[in-house]
């Protein structure tokens, strides 16, 4: 009655499941919840440090006299320009690299 791999069926037939069924998958989506939130701050926390030293770096480089702008900040910004408009994310935020490694 796992969760696990991503099924799509977890809530399927929910009138079909016992109360227990039915508790015992509240606690693993829970569970899994608890997770990907902590993940999620891992990550966030990442991504100010990095952003804080490159804040640095730039400020850096600003007061040595140096350009804030780069050729490789133009290119990445004509390659950001260039994709798909839409706001659709290029990664599949319903695979999982983690469980793909270990399947």
């Amino acid at each position: 009655m796992s969760d696990k791999g991503g099924r799509d069926d977890a809530l399927l037939n929910l009138r079909d499941r016992s109360v227990d069924e039915l508790r015992s998958l509240l606690d693993e989506l829970y569970a899994e919840e608890q997770k990907v939130s902590y993940r999620r701050r891992v990550l966030h926390g990442k991504i100010d440090i990095l952003r804080a030293e490159l804040v640095r770096r730039l400020k850096e480089d600003r007061a040595a006299g140096k350009g804030a702008v780069t050729g490789s900040d133009i290119e990445r910004l004509i390659e950001i320009l260039a994709n798909d408009l839409r706001g659709v994310s290029r990664y599949d935020v319903a695979f999982d690299e983690e469980e793909a490694d270990d399947g």
